[in-house]
Parts: structure tokens; sequence; C-alpha cells
């Protein structure tokens, strides 16, 4: 199970340690599951996490706060057995993060189906000409009686094609650039809503590009107030970026225990090959790469909880360290693993693809960059 030593540092309470142990034995006796069929697997991970009452994490409903520490636990571990089983319950969460935090009452009913793996959820945000550049979004909802019409194309939609509801971002106009923007609930059965692509990527995963022909939404559908999209959609990510360097922590984790294994039993003239220095010097950068990324992570989630407003700046800073240092860690990981490392279907060629997307979605890390910059910028010109 590799070192769990992290878990009695001050950002946890007792509650997070249960938590942990409880979705270690579940995990252990249900993961990893069957890539065969990549939308099935992801159907069954989250009925099987929601009938495990894991999914209640994912969303928040009223008088609740979503904890940021269990989802950032949560995807860790799950990361370390399975990487769709992290995807599964994270596009739970971010499917449903804005009804966890804005949504009405009878929104507020989807995500009660989503956090028990009755329904699956989806965040339509990007677009073919928008990647991070959300001020750009050319899809747009235009007043109707009785409620919205909308006409443009989201790509890249994690759980597009199997979703049962996405939340959809699109431009209302009430302002130039990102303040022009609104957030609306749009189940997956709407007429006028196509699947235009399914996306095929190197760590298989339900992707697709949505095509909206004149979709009409009813009043009740619009999430928060018109033109507050931006603001809601960065209060989203403000929460769940943290944990995509969670996910990549628990990739990172992985790839030392696999790493351990091998340069202890592997044998070069005639001794193990962990007692090679060079070997033990990749080993040492590796534990000190995974905690320090620890530490950033769950300062992050740790001050969200704690009830900081916005912790943009600490979500960049886990997010771009714990992606970029899994990448480094894993790497080596198929290194030491010679040419077993690179045989497809082995644990370490799976992580070494399944870790590079972590680095672009939900912001690149460039952009993270950006963030982390402009804010001590700003502090030091204030």
């Amino acid at each position: 199970m590799g070192d769990r030593s992290f878990l009695d540092w001050p950002f946890f309470e007792e509650r997070h340690r249960d938590l942990a142990e409880a979705l270690e034995g579940w995990c252990a006796a249900n993961l990893p599951v069957d890539h065969t069929d990549v939308d099935a697997a992801c159907r069954g991970l989250v009925a099987a996490l929601g009938a495990a009452g894991f999914l209640r994490h994912s969303g928040a409903g009223i008088g609740e706060r979503l904890d940021v520490r269990s989802l950032a636990l949560i995807r860790e571990t799950l990361a370390r057995h399975d990487g769709l089983a992290d995807f599964a319950f994270a596009m739970q969460g971010l499917g449903m993060g804005a009804i966890s935090l804005f949504g009405s009452p009878s929104q507020r009913l989807w995500l009660e189906r989503t956090r028990a793996g009755a329904a699956i959820s989806a965040f339509a945000l990007t677009e073919p000409g928008s990647g991070s550049d959300v001020a750009a979004t050319a899809t747009t909802a235009v007043r109707v009686p009785g409620g919205w019409r909308l006409e443009g194309e989201k790509t890249w939609i994690s759980n597009g094609g199997i979703a049962d509801l996405y939340v959809i971002f699109a431009r209302t106009g009430e302002a130039p650039g990102a303040r022009g923007l609104s957030a609306f609930l749009m189940p997956a059965d709407v007429t006028g809503l196509r699947i235009a692509e399914r996306l095929q990527v190197i760590a298989p995963h339900p992707l697709a590009t949505l095509r909206l022909d004149g979709v009409v939404l009813p009043e009740e559908a619009l999430i928060g107030r018109a033109g507050e999209g931006f603001k809601l959609a960065m209060s989203v990510l403000d929460v769940f970026r943290p944990t995509v360097g969670a996910a990549a922590l628990g990739f990172a984790r992985r790839a030392l225990d696999d790493s351990l294994a091998r340069v202890q039993s592997r044998r070069i003239q005639g001794a193990p090959l962990a007692e090679l220095q060079m070997v033990q010097g990749h080993l040492a950068d590796m534990a000190l790469k995974i905690d320090a990324a620890a530490l950033l992570v769950y300062r992050a989630a740790w001050a969200k909880d704690q009830g900081a407003p916005r912790i943009t700046r600490e979500a960049a800073m886990a997010k771009l360290y714990a992606t970029e240092s899994a990448q480094e860690i894993i790497d080596m990981a198929v290194q030491l693993h010679g040419g077993d490392g690179v045989r497809t279907g082995s644990m370490v060629e799976s992580l070494y693809r399944e870790i590079r997307a972590l680095r672009i979605y939900e912001g690149a890390s460039d952009v993270q960059r950006v963030v982390i910059a402009r804010s001590i910028l700003g502090g030091a010109h204030a």
C-alpha cells in the first residue's frame, strides 16, 4: 500500500483518516476494472461508487459544504488503483460543482441522483476556439418566451456521450468578454443536442464534441444569475483544481511503489538493483517530489475547507507542481523498469499515458504559471 504517514499531517481530521481507510479497502476489493469498453466501465464505476457511498462526497446538498480534503483524498486513492475510477468520481464532482455551489432547490434534485450514482454528469465549458480562454466562448444563449435558445459547439467534454446531464456555459451578452457568460443545466435528452464526435485519446476516457442546434431550455435551467457564468466556473475550478493535483499524486505514489518493488526484486551483477547509488538517488528524488506535491495539494484543500473565499494561487501551485512532478516521477519509473516499462498494459506504461492529460485539463501548466505570477506581482504592487 506504500507510505500512508501523510495522513498524520495536521491538515487532516480523524474523519479523513477513516475515509481513506474505508476507500482503500473498497479499492483493494473492486479495482482495477476492465477498460475494454470504456463507456460501460465508467457507468459501472459511477454506480459502484454511488452504491458504496463514496459519491456522497462529490456534491453538497442544502446546508452542506464541499470538503476539499475529502475530494482530494478520494481522488488520490482512486488514481493510485485505477485512473478510470478517479475519472469517474472526479467528473461527478466537477460536473455538478456549479449545482453544489449555486444550484436552486429544483436543480439539486439532479445532484441527489449524481451523488447516488444514478445519473452521470458533465462540465461543458471548452470550445473549439476557446480552451483556456473562457472569455472567447462563442456558444450563445438567447432569451425566448419561457426560457433560452442555445446554439454552438463544445469539445473535449469529459463524459460526453454517456452523461445524463450537462452544466453548459454560453454567452448571454450582459457585457463583453467573460462578464457576458451564463451557466445552464441541460439534460442530455433535450431536443437539438447531438454528439458530433467521440474523441479518442492516449489514455481512453469518454470524451466528445457536442453540437447544440436550437436547444431550448426553460428559465429554471439558468444556474445562479445571468451574466455570472464566468465567476461560477472559476469558483468551481477553485474547488476542484487542487484535486487534479491529488490525482497526479496518486499516480506518482503508484509509480514509486511499483519502482520500489522492481528495484528490490530485480538483480544486476548478483545484487538487487536497489543497491546501486544512482538508483537510490532516483528513488530519493521521487519521494521528495511526492511529499512536496502532497504538501501543496493538501495545503490548498485545507485552506479552502477553513473558509478561504478563494484559493486561486494555492490551487494553481498545487496543480502545477503535482502534475509536472508526477510526470517526472512516472518517467523515472519507466526507466527503472527497463523494457517492461514500455510494455503495453504494464502499470507504469499505463501511468505514463494517464498523467499526460492532467498537465493540460482544468488549466494547462503554463496557465497555472501565469496565475501564480500575477498573484505575486499583484501582491508586490499592493
